[in-house]
């Protein structure tokens, strides 16, 4: 698939994620094999105002790319201007693509009539698409869902509104804004608006596996499909996804050391991104997601979410993966207690010493 003039090495695209596509998991997933990776939301208000803590949001590292900027706004000259201050970056700062957020439900965002909003607003979304592709020497695309609610599923119509006002990909989200992330997506209007446009289109929503990414492709004839909440503590997701397609190989999802030590590993590209003290903070939900499904995952979580520096949280997890390691899964599935074991012994137990409530160590040297 190309986008003007950035090519794909596969189908397969991280999402923009509000709350989570930051720089180092956006890395991450690029090293497993996604194609390209988009930013968090951007406030194309805050780019015009020189805003720092906007700027911020666009920093990316060069193996990151091919990399989207993803902008909300509302404003046809505000947006227009954001494209500019974007393309006028020095050439190691500029991203590749510029998107246009015209799907979020969040409420603060369609209150000021951006995100999802803009679907009931057609010529305003058209305007919108037309001034930021006649402002920007790089291409310009939009990420949008269905329409606003059941009564008025207009994705075909936006899409050939976008094409036709310079968009250069649409990427479509199966589900209204009413739908939020709830109920199950509707692939078939994504097959209905690639029937309708010339221009590319990324299909989303309901990919959850290597099998769901293919079938989507297949079933709708879109260009590339977009991954999303699938990759939340699994950025090996788009290794499995490729090694599907491409080969037809089914692989394993990481091992427990595997998801421990990337949880590590991220923690560490965080402090790098952001500091210490917001690398502890932003770091718990991304914990969360890489101990999910581990023995006494729970109790850890609420460990983790009481550590107060990134020092404690990877001894946490070090020593997490350490019990893990010594004992196996099934050690921490504690046996019904035998008549008198309900002492001090049994306390000894290794769910007891990872379940109970004081903080995990790392082991000593």
């Amino acid at each position: 698939m190309r986008i003007g003039p950035v090519a794909f090495e596969s189908p397969f695209l991280l999402a923009p994620l509000a709350g989570v596509s930051d720089s180092p998991f956006r890395r991450l997933a690029r090293e497993q094999g996604a194609a390209a990776v988009y930013t968090e939301m951007v406030s194309s208000d805050g780019l015009t105002r020189g805003s720092s803590a906007t700027f911020d949001y666009c920093r990316f590292e060069p193996e990151e790319r091919p990399i989207g900027i993803q902008l909300f706004g509302s404003d046809p000259a505000i947006m227009a201007d954001a494209a500019r201050v974007l393309c006028d970056l020095p050439a190691e700062q500029r991203p590749d693509l510029i998107d246009i957020n015209m799907g979020c439900p969040v409420r603060k965002v369609v209150n000021r009539c951006a995100g999802a909003a803009l679907l009931n607003d057609v010529p305003r979304l058209s305007e919108i698409v037309r001034r930021m592709s006649e402002a920007s020497r790089l291409p310009v695309t939009a990420k949008i869902r269905l329409g606003w609610d059941g009564d008025s599923r207009n994705v075909v119509e936006v899409a050939k509104a976008l094409e036709a006002s310079g968009a250069q990909a649409v990427a479509i989200h199966a589900r209204t804004r009413a739908e939020k992330f709830e109920g199950e997506a509707h692939w078939e209007m994504i097959g209905e608006a690639k029937q309708a446009v010339s221009i590319p289109v990324i299909g989303n929503g309901d990919v959850r596996s290597a099998e769901d990414a293919v079938r989507m492709l297949e079933s709708t004839g879109c260009d590339a499909v977009m991954l999303g909440r699938a990759a939340f503590g699994d950025p090996w997701v788009f290794r499995r996804v490729r090694a599907f397609h491409e080969r037809g190989e089914t692989l394993a999802p990481p091992t427990a050391a595997e998801r421990l030590e990337a949880g590590v590993r991220h923690l560490g590209l965080m402090v790098e991104a952001v500091g210490p003290e917001s690398a502890a903070r932003e770091m718990r939900k991304h914990v969360a997601w890489y101990i999910r499904g581990l023995p006494h995952s729970a109790r850890v979580r609420e460990q983790v979410n009481r550590t107060r520096s990134v020092d404690e949280m990877a001894d946490l997890l070090r020593g997490y993966l350490a019990e893990l390691e010594r004992f196996g899964p099934a050690a921490f599935e504690a046996p019904a207690p035998a008549p008198g074991a309900d002492g001090p012994a049994a306390a000894t137990r290794p769910a007891d010493r990872i379940g109970g409530p004081a903080p995990l160590t790392a082991p000593s040297a």
